[in-house]
């Protein structure tokens, strides 16, 4: 099983060290899964303008492809200004519309305050959903109080993220295992 992790902004250090923890996480329970974290602050994706993913070289034709590969994503991002970052929606237009079918798509979202608490749903669950994503739906959230010197501070929300990862791991391994049967009655 391939899994993404996406930490989704340029700037900043509360996505990072959340996606950082999924990483480790997910190596240390799910050995057996192949995790790559791609941290958007270290790479050079160009803006979207048009062309087939496939079109693209260089980092944009690195995180293009590794995430259309992936079998399933998880999505760090944090809230800037009451919406998700530039450097994360620019990821989703530069895939094609369904580029999300028969993936499944958990979130991690990193926030100064409460008040930011429905942006994932108001404005990234709807993206995920257009481009035909099998959506984990809960998420975690997490505030800035819940952080300390770029180290989750919170039990609680240590305890969500694997959580979360268990929930991403059984939905991509039922979701697989329901298309192989369905494809199977075909008999062809």
């Amino acid at each position: 099983m391939k899994i993404v992790g996406i930490s989704g902004s340029k700037v900043g250090s509360k996505t990072r060290t959340a996606m950082n923890y999924t990483v480790k996480s997910i190596n240390e329970n799910y050995p057996e899964a192949d995790v790559t974290l791609i941290d958007l602050a270290d790479y050079d994706v160009q803006f979207s303008d048009g062309r087939n993913y496939l079109d693209y070289e260089g980092d944009t034709g690195f995180v293009t492809k590794a995430v259309m590969e992936a079998d399933a994503i998880i999505i760090g991002t944090p809230i800037f200004q009451a919406s998700i970052p530039a450097t994360l929606k620019n990821i989703f237009d530069l895939l094609p519309v369904d580029a999300f079918r028969d993936k499944v798509i958990s979130m991690l979202v990193t926030a100064g305050s409460q008040k930011h608490y429905l942006i994932a749903e108001q404005q990234l669950k709807p993206i995920l959903s257009y481009m035909k994503a099998q959506i984990v739906q809960t998420f975690v959230f997490i505030e800035e109080k819940d952080l300390h010197r770029k180290e989750i501070s919170n039990d609680d929300v240590l305890f969500r993220i694997d959580r979360l990862i268990e929930n991403t791991i059984v939905l991509t391994k039922t979701f697989k295992e329901i298309r192989e049967s369905k494809e199977a009655e075909y008999g062809f």
